[in-house]
């Protein structure tokens, strides 16, 4: 479907989120080309002079340049960080229907171009965000992928190798559900290494408690809020969230990470966006993983499923 030396990417919005992730591509040389639009086309040109002084300083000899929607043609990832920023104490949920008018004017010129790529979205809230994206787009849902829980994953993960005194990258454990207030922690399925996290604060003599555990995923689940609170918005963290899953898209490493997908059967859902642990290849959404779910898990994801449903049914999109 494309050529694999093809790395493309048109990013939808220079804002703080979508600059975060350009630049976090220029330092990990992630993709070739890079292509900004933005409404304010002469912020984009801007945006796109900055990075460009500092390639010298790179190991990257990326093409960056300002654009507009024709361009998107070409891109085998559009990313679109495009929308209005959450506001302190505002729900990503509360975002619904201010960013969804932004995405109707984004969508049909970016299908208008010819587009035949992946979409990334990271706008929120997320999960509906990227629902609405595949439906207003038409495209094969495994093609239309939200950074899900993605970034609460890595802060988990972060948080509990900061407990247990070990390297987050042998720490296995998700956040899913919603990108959002109603997301968990399936702690029946999280692991240090081979071991699970339970099990090590049963043998641990007092040393680590389960209480811990609730309070780390509280931690995780208020953790954008506090951002926000303390410096208006966050921006770092998915942008180098989404930068992961751009690696994983060119590279088709088939890695697993918890990026928002529409779930057709899965975990007993169907028709509903949401963060699970995915396959993520060249193609988008490979598959996706089942984690076993106890029963009070299932109806914690159940119950986080129906926000999702009930607030984008609502939107009636076909009107």
């Amino acid at each position: 479907m494309y050529k694999d030396d093809s790395r493309r990417v048109a990013l939808i919005g220079t804002g703080l989120v979508g600059m975060s992730y350009a630049y976090a591509l220029l330092n990990q040389n992630a993709c070739d080309e890079l292509v900004l639009v933005d409404i304010d086309r002469k912020r984009a040109e801007g945006e796109a002079m900055d990075l460009n002084h500092g390639l010298a300083f790179s190991g990257s000899h990326m093409k960056i340049r300002a654009g507009d929607y024709a361009e998107c043609a070409d891109a085998d990832i559009v990313v679109i960080c495009a929308g209005v920023a959450q506001k302190p104490g505002e729900s990503r949920l509360d975002l619904l229907q201010r960013n969804t008018e932004v995405f109707r004017s984004i969508i049909g010129p970016v299908m208008a171009s010819g587009f035949k790529g992946l979409f990334l979205v990271a706008t929120n809230p997320v999960d509906i965000m990227a629902r609405i994206t595949q439906q207003l787009s038409g495209l094969d849902p495994r093609r239309v992928i939200g950074s899900g829980t993605a970034l609460d994953t890595a802060r988990l993960r972060y948080l509990l190798g900061d407990y247990f005194s070990v390297d987050p990258r042998n720490v296995h454990a998700y956040v899913i559900g919603e990108h959002g207030d109603s997301e968990f922690v399936p702690w029946s399925q999280a692991m240090v290494a081979t071991k699970s996290v339970l099990d090590i604060c049963a043998e641990s003599g007092g040393k680590y408690c389960t209480a811990e555990m609730e309070t780390i995923s509280g931690e995780v689940r208020d953790a954008a809020q506090k951002i926000i609170e303390a410096k208006r918005s966050t921006y770092y963290g998915i942008g180098m969230a989404l930068v992961r899953i751009t690696r994983a898209i060119f590279g088709n490493e088939s890695s697993v990470l918890t990026v928002s997908t529409l779930l057709r059967g899965e975990y007993g859902q169907q028709d509903v966006y949401a963060g699970v642990p995915c396959i993520v290849g060249r193609d988008g959404v490979r598959d996706v993983i089942h984690l076993k779910l106890t029963a009070e898990e299932q109806r914690k994801f159940d119950a986080s499923c129906r926000v999702l449903k009930d607030t984008y049914e609502g939107l009636q999109l076909n009107k």
